[in-house]
């Protein structure tokens, strides 16, 4: 058992507080990523979807997972379980100096998730109190103007990785 965090960055321009329209935990935002078994190595070829209400008997008939699949070309199995409380929104302050902030822990058995894909479903702040919500970041950025605040903001430059906690 691996625990994986996905960890998010972006460059945020009179923005704060960047996360998924109902949260960290929402129960409804969709996970896009490949995956790469652990056994052979080889790589999913289109992305998998993972969403923390939508679960699947384990293969091995101990409870639920949020994702069971074998890997296509060794025929291994493998599950992804999304555990929260782990993940908070990426502020203005944690953007400007580069770093990451965390956003879900995935349980991977089997499998290691890698690519993860920004899609839609985002929510953010403008640092005037604006509110902008369902973004969809799958273009790589997002401009508007606040006109609270009197200023445009962006969101640009997205990352993520996935880091190996214990």
């Amino acid at each position: 058992m691996v625990n994986y965090l996905l960890m998010i960055t972006a460059e945020l321009e009179n923005l704060t507080d960047l996360q998924p329209q109902g949260g960290c935990d929402d129960p409804n935002f969709s996970y896009y990523f490949k995956l790469k078994c652990g056994n052979c190595g080889e790589v999913t070829q289109k992305e998998t979807c993972v969403t923390f209400n939508e679960t699947v008997p384990s293969a091995k008939g101990k409870g639920e997972t949020h994702l069971s699949q074998k890997c296509k070309f060794c025929s291994r199995d493998g599950t992804v379980s999304m555990i929260t409380g782990r993940g908070r929104p990426l502020t203005q302050e944690q953007a400007e100096a580069g770093k990451f902030a965390p956003l879900m822990l995935f349980d991977c058995r089997g499998f290691e998730p890698v690519g993860f894909l920004f899609g839609s479903g985002w929510k953010v702040e403008s640092l005037a109190g604006t509110k902008f919500n369902d973004i969809d970041l799958s273009g790589g950025e997002f401009a508007e103007y606040d006109e609270k605040g009197e200023v445009p903001v962006m969101i640009s430059n997205l990352r993520a990785k996935f880091d190996v906690v214990k």
